[in-house]
């Protein structure tokens, strides 16, 4: 699909990775980059993804929106992480279908690979064994958002791609302590105990688990790529390849923010997924993408951006 000139309606694009995406999609050229607010089209209702189709007649379609959080959230709201990324990949496609929209790019998650995948983590091994206990309704949801895009590609001959990102974080990322990922809850604990003088940050869990990070202008850029040049059935990895500890990670952002006190890791608190490690190779196949910020540069970017609006506001209360 030509981007340039083309009429896009990103769901979620308000948020998170939506903004990076629209900036990336207006450089690329796209003519119209719709973005619709959820007070005017509730996802979560059929009529609603009817009219959206109706009043946007996009040519290209990227579903980002969703109902997402760190491990706290998703343990305290199964039910509606499942219900509610469920709802609204299931309509909106359907909502696609019918208004004979061109193109749709679906945005999985990590999360929906098995609790012991082998590393690293290969989209065949997306449907050996269940999710992680703590995220599971949220990936299974996601799994739910693959499988129909293929069913729809099968019988309806639906472009329908998907795309399985790892862990993102980077400026404009949400962090609110009791429901952000563990970058912006980490900067949040650290930037606090700056403030405040403590000796010490507590963190989640052992710091024994492994995560891997994409920055969002990187994820942005691979899902442009994909909306460009992929066509195919297959979920595709998006990421870095490479792991990092949580303990690690801590300990990396610590020094980066000048904070030379303790991270005390609490046990009783869940790990999460043990590893996460993501193949990259078939997006570099498929279409040319490779991650090109490292951990740290993007680490550094996200922390001055916090801190740079930090002041008066509300990011991490």
């Amino acid at each position: 699909m030509e981007l340039r000139n083309a009429r896009v309606l990103v769901t979620g694009g308000a948020g998170f990775v939506g903004g990076h995406l629209v900036r990336e999609l207006r450089a690329r050229g796209a003519t119209e980059v719709i973005v619709p607010r959820r007070r005017d089209y509730d996802l979560l209702e059929g009529a609603a993804a009817r009219r959206l189709l109706a009043d946007a007649r996009p040519d290209l379609v990227v579903h980002l929106a969703g109902r997402i959080g760190g491990i706290g959230a998703n343990r305290d709201n199964p039910a509606v992480f499942l219900y509610e990324n469920l709802m609204m990949g299931l309509q909106l496609l359907e909502e696609c279908r019918l208004h004979g929209v061109a193109k749709v790019v679906t945005v999985g998650s990590v999360c929906a690979y098995p609790k012991l995948t082998p590393i690293p983590f290969r989209e065949e091994d997306l449907w050996n064994g269940y999710p992680e206990e703590t995220n599971a309704p949220y990936g299974l949801a996601k799994r739910m958002l693959l499988a129909q895009g293929q069913a729809y590609r099968a019988q309806h001959g639906m472009n329908v791609v998907h795309l399985v990102p790892a862990n993102l974080y980077g400026p404009g990322d949400h962090f609110d302590t009791a429901s952000s990922h563990v970058i912006p809850a980490l900067i949040g604990k650290v930037q606090r105990a700056l403030d405040r003088g403590d000796a010490a940050v507590e963190a989640w869990g052992t710091g024994a688990a492994s995560r891997e990070f994409l920055y969002v202008e990187d994820a942005a850029r691979g899902l442009c790529m994909a909306a460009a040049t992929f066509d195919g059935p297959e979920p595709v990895n998006l990421g870095t390849g490479v792991e990092i500890r949580i303990a690690e990670l801590a300990a990396l952002l610590a020094s980066l923010m000048g904070f030379t006190g303790e991270i005390r890791f609490d046990a009783r608190m869940p790990d999460g997924q043990p590893h996460r490690r993501l193949d990259t190779s078939r997006a570099e196949t498929l279409f040319g993408f490779r991650a090109t910020t490292t951990l740290e540069d993007g680490l550094r970017r996200t922390i001055d951006w916090y801190r740079s609006r930090r002041a008066g506001s509300s990011l991490d209360r």
